[in-house]
């Protein structure tokens, strides 16, 4: 969540650049503050109640001493009076810390600079596209068809045993998600990143650190008997790896990925969009995580753009970066990335990544801190992105690499799958 500071800073800078959100900050801005300055006169009357406190104490032996019993008595009357006063006082603290930390979750991240103007996908910028547009014939068929004609994917069985986007992988369709997965993390690895294996699911703690809650719960599924969340990505635990810690300066940067299942109910999703691989319930992701030092978070955000690029050209798929427009952002978020693949049966580009840098948002709900040269403690900057989340990097394989003879693998697979065609 944003720092008070931030706000305090420049209220109407703040408001202005969550405009570039679509929020409308002008009313919560100014709650914020209001609370803030009643806060600090509680806090003010309570620091002056204390220090009356303290003086009456000692006075009260000395009158006692003098055999002044009436004054004495008196100041036992007035002591007792301020420790009620300040009781109450403890008491409207403490709600409006709450009222404040209340307000301060509904207030979304502010959009960097560099986030273009915007309220829907439309106005995203294409920065950047790449890798070869494949030349498929009028027949080419989708990638729904094409794992049934091969018996990779089987959607109708998936259904029976779970429900609809719960797909079950087959023989060389398995075998083929494997083979991604672990050419991502050893792409990860070589990057210089250490790879973990995280729990699936994380406490509530975990899913307020990094965002999910308040503000998606219903798009989580939530084992309700243990209050536990299934994962929507492994960020949320990744990161939550760095929840209430001071990391020393010079362990910085900090470079984790890691393999998950990932779970997102999608509620309100139908249609030809979603048919097959395009979106579904449960699906399998690499993540890149990065604690960074405020200075170098935008260096390493285009690191991370450049290793995901580095995946798909790899796989020899035609890619398109989008920097998104500020109503195109996740509530959290201070600028994103997106990486569209092209699907050639589809006629379409299909999201396989977003990387975003956080900044300090992300860090302030989790206490990510670090501990600087000058032994000052300071908010770390998160970043993370996909590299990668696998099912539609799966349907542009199948459609843009089918052939007459079969479905071509891309030679970096070719190690990890034992064959180089699906025939």
């Amino acid at each position: 969540m944003l720092t008070l500071q931030t706000i305090k800073a420049d209220p109407q800078y703040v408001i202005r650049r969550l405009a570039v959100k679509g929020f409308d900050g002008e009313k919560i801005i100014n709650d914020i503050l209001a609370i803030d300055a009643e806060r600090r006169r509680l806090q003010q009357k309570c620091d002056s109640d204390a220090a009356e406190l303290k003086k009456l104490a000692a006075s009260i032996g000395a009158l006692m001493k003098e055999g002044k019993k009436e004054e004495a008595e008196r100041a036992k009357e007035r002591v007792a009076e301020i420790k009620e006063s300040t009781r109450l006082l403890q008491d409207d603290l403490e709600k409006s810390e709450v009222e404040m930390r209340d307000l301060l979750l509904t207030v979304p991240n502010l959009p960097c600079e560099a986030v273009p103007e915007g309220k829907t996908a439309e106005d995203n910028i294409v920065e950047k596209t790449g890798g070869p547009m494949p030349q498929l014939p009028a027949d080419a068929l989708p990638h729904w068809e094409l794992a049934k004609k091969y018996n990779l994917i089987d959607f109708e069985l998936g259904v029976k045993v779970t429900g609809a986007g719960f797909p079950f992988y087959i023989g060389r369709g398995a075998r083929l998600q494997r083979a991604l997965i672990q050419f991502f993390l050893d792409s990860g690895w070589k990057a210089g990143y250490t790879e973990v294996e995280p729990p699936f699911v994380v406490n509530s703690a975990s899913g307020y650190g990094t965002g999910q809650l308040p503000d998606k719960e219903g798009q989580m599924y939530h084992v309700t008997a243990d209050d536990l969340y299934l994962i929507p990505t492994a960020e949320v635990p990744v990161t939550n790896i760095y929840r209430d810690v001071i990391i020393p300066v010079d362990e910085l940067p900090k470079k984790n990925c890691a393999y998950s299942p990932c779970w997102r109910r999608e509620a309100g999703s139908y249609g030809k969009d979603v048919r097959g691989l395009n979106r579904l319930h449960q699906f399998d992701k690499v993540e890149i995580v990065r604690i960074e030092k405020p200075e170098d978070s935008y260096a390493a955000l285009e690191e991370m753009k450049d290793h995901v690029q580095s995946l798909l050209d790899n796989l020899g798929l035609p890619w398109r970066i989008l920097r998104l427009c500020g109503g195109d952002m996740s509530f959290t978020s201070a600028i994103t990335f997106d990486f569209e693949v092209w699907s050639a049966a589809q006629q379409r580009w299909l999201e396989v990544s977003s990387v975003s840098n956080f900044e300090t948002y992300q860090a302030n709900r989790l206490k990510c801190r670090y501990r600087d040269i000058d032994k000052k403690i300071k908010l770390c900057h998160t970043l993370n992105g996909s590299a990668l989340a696998l099912p539609r990097i799966v349907a542009a394989l199948l459609e843009n690499n089918q052939t007459p003879d079969g479905i071509i693998i891309p030679e970096c697979l070719r190690k990890y799958t034992g064959f180089d065609i699906i025939d």
